[in-house]
């Protein structure tokens, strides 16, 4: 089994500052799920290889709703189309993350790129202290979390998500993560 010479390196130890700290972890790790999937087939891109039947584009489509839910429907308040869409719905209701009948794999990588950019537009000048907007993906501003809270909680997913996606990648080619 070989290591990943591909993932990127942890942000240096000069980033002090919390706010800072929380973008510059949020960018590796985008990088790393990234990482993570590139140079798998498409064939691999789009097979599961697990019980829960998620494949690793499946993840990536995943992680961009994900960015576009907490920040631009959930901080700004914004209303956006389908905030769900990564999400296959069968009868009982949400089932597992879905990648839509016809969109490429151009088109998910590229709409990852969109939402991760739009995310850091939306919280590079912002204080962590500031608090989400009411009448988006939260109902009142009492409701909103803080955006340094939003921040944390991406970390964590995405951290969680590389996990996963090292797991997936070791049993498609072997190729073994951290």
């Amino acid at each position: 089994m070989e290591k990943n010479p591909a993932v990127p390196r942890e942000p240096g130890h000069e980033v002090g500052d919390a706010h800072g700290l929380l973008l510059a972890y949020l960018d590796y790790y985008r990088a790393v799920v990234l990482a993570k999937v590139d140079g798998l087939s498409e064939e691999e891109l789009r097979t599961s290889r697990l019980p829960s039947g998620w494949a690793p584009l499946e993840m990536i489509w995943h992680l961009a709703h994900v960015e576009r839910r907490w920040l631009r429907w959930g901080f700004l308040g914004e209303e956006v189309e389908e905030p769900w869409a990564d999400w296959l719905h069968g009868p009982s209701g949400p089932e597992r993350w879905a990648v839509p009948d016809g969109v490429s794999t151009a088109e998910v990588l590229e709409t990852f790129h969109r939402y991760a950019a739009d995310s850091r537009a939306i919280t590079a000048d912002v204080a962590l202290e500031a608090r989400a907007e009411g009448g988006g993906r939260f109902a009142s501003a009492g409701e909103a979390p803080s955006l340094g809270w939003i921040l944390f909680h991406l970390l964590q997913e995405y951290a969680r998500h590389a996990g996963h996606l090292d797991v997936v990648r070791e049993l498609a080619d072997g190729t073994r993560g951290e």
